[in-house]
């Protein structure tokens, strides 16, 4: 068989002896991830052509940042090590934004692990420090630069700011519930505080070795920044029993009144009820968009736990930013305020919202005596038990609104 088949000529093969010699082990090429590579990287093949980190640059690229780039101290002829282009920290910010991430701590591993941000780096190291403070320190800068682009948008007719929504969310505070602390305990705490930053200050001058000195100087800055936090409960704590009092002036909300905390590391955050039905320190964020258009027109940052009287607010900021009111205003029942519909209806604003249900059980589309021009002139639906137009937010709505302003 084998002689008049295909492989007849080959000799025949031999099984191996019982006491032939063993084999030694195979050799492999194993993976050795502990080694150093120099390799040849094209920095501008990280990412494809059409790919939005370009947009992003080329649209940061056409910005007048010059008074950015006046703030940077090192200049040509003098000396000063080279700052990050204010263009790359804001590209890298704007992007950042839009793919979710918010840390300076997170987007400084991204600068260094992840291609499409090494792509817009192209090569600057950075560190987190630089990244917050870029953020912190030109914030004022950054709203006015997106809000005079939002308005060029608007003046091209991409985006219209004729018709806007409001609605608010909780977001969660970083602050535990056992830093709320009360009143004598705040002033407690204020006074241990000041007695050691007094007793370190002291140390400090009178100690003359430099390492001792700088480990006690430290120390009494931290003690300094405790005494800072607390102090600023206290003005917090004041503020809340300066509005309980308000409430109480004006007949409260028949609950017995505890006795009022305020965070030692959140001042401003407040025990909110949550979408879960939980209580947790939190804020209000308030955020107002174009009908119909994923744009953001403006946003607030709010410690009251309930969004009525959080209208005018938002509307006040938006002209401010763009230098306009809109001409229709959407917000859910929450936002409903006689007080802010009059004062929109004096800015030529149209308001779309729903009425407050009465406790009582009255109709809460029949008219009140205390309505104002405001409140008569409300857009709405006709309801089929009133004989003045209804406070309805469904009916009347501006094209591409609804839904908009959902919880």
């Amino acid at each position: 068989m084998v002689g008049s088949g295909l492989f007849g000529e080959l000799p025949e093969q031999t099984e191996p002896p019982a006491d032939a010699a063993p084999r030694g082990a195979p050799r492999l090429r194993e993976p050795m991830r502990d080694q150093v590579e120099l390799r040849a990287v094209d920095i501008d093949s990280l990412i494809g052509q059409d790919h939005r980190a370009r947009v992003i640059w080329a649209y940061v690229e056409g910005l007048e940042l010059s008074e950015l780039e006046d703030r940077i101290k090192a200049r040509e002829n003098r000396p000063g090590h080279p700052a990050p282009s204010p263009r790359l920290l804001l590209a890298l910010w704007l992007y950042a934004t839009s793919d979710g991430v918010g840390s300076a701590r997170a987007l400084d591993r991204l600068c260094d692990s992840h291609d499409v941000y090494r792509w817009l780096c192209g090569g600057v190291s950075l560190n987190y420090h630089t990244l917050s403070d870029f953020r912190v320190g030109c914030a004022d800068l950054l709203d006015r630069l997106m809000s005079e682009h939002l308005a060029a948008l608007s003046k091209a007719g991409l985006v219209d700011l004729e018709k806007l929504t409001q609605d608010g969310v909780r977001i969660r505070a970083n602050a535990g519930a056992g830093s709320f602390r009360r009143e004598a305990t705040l002033d407690r705490q204020m006074a241990q505080a000041q007695a050691v930053v007094e007793k370190l200050k002291r140390e400090v001058d009178a100690d003359p070795e430099a390492s001792n000195r700088r480990i006690r100087a430290a120390r009494e800055r931290a003690a300094r920044e405790r005494s800072e936090r607390v102090q600023a409960a206290q003005t917090a704590l004041a503020e809340i029993k300066r509005k309980r009092k308000q409430l109480d002036e004006k007949g409260g909300n028949g609950k017995k009144p505890k006795e009022p905390r305020a965070s030692t590391t959140d001042p401003q955050a407040r025990v909110m009820k949550m979408a879960d039905a939980g209580f947790r320190p939190a804020y209000n964020v308030q955020v107002a968009s174009a009908a119909g258009q994923l744009i953001v027109a403006a946003v607030d940052v709010d410690n009251n736990g309930s969004d009525r009287g959080l209208m005018r607010p938002m509307l006040e900021q938006t002209h401010t930013q763009l230098k306009r009111f809109p001409g229709r205003y959407l917000v859910d029942g929450g936002f409903c305020s006689a007080e802010n519909i009059e004062w929109a209806h004096g800015k030529g604003i149209e308001v779309y919202c729903p009425p407050t249900k009465s406790r009582s059980g009255v109709d809460p589309f029949l008219p009140r005596s205390g309505d104002g021009p405001g409140v008569l002139a409300w857009p709405a639906k006709p309801a089929k038990h009133s004989t003045r137009p209804a406070r309805s937010a469904n009916a009347s709505m501006p094209a591409g609104a609804t839904g908009i302003s959902g919880n």
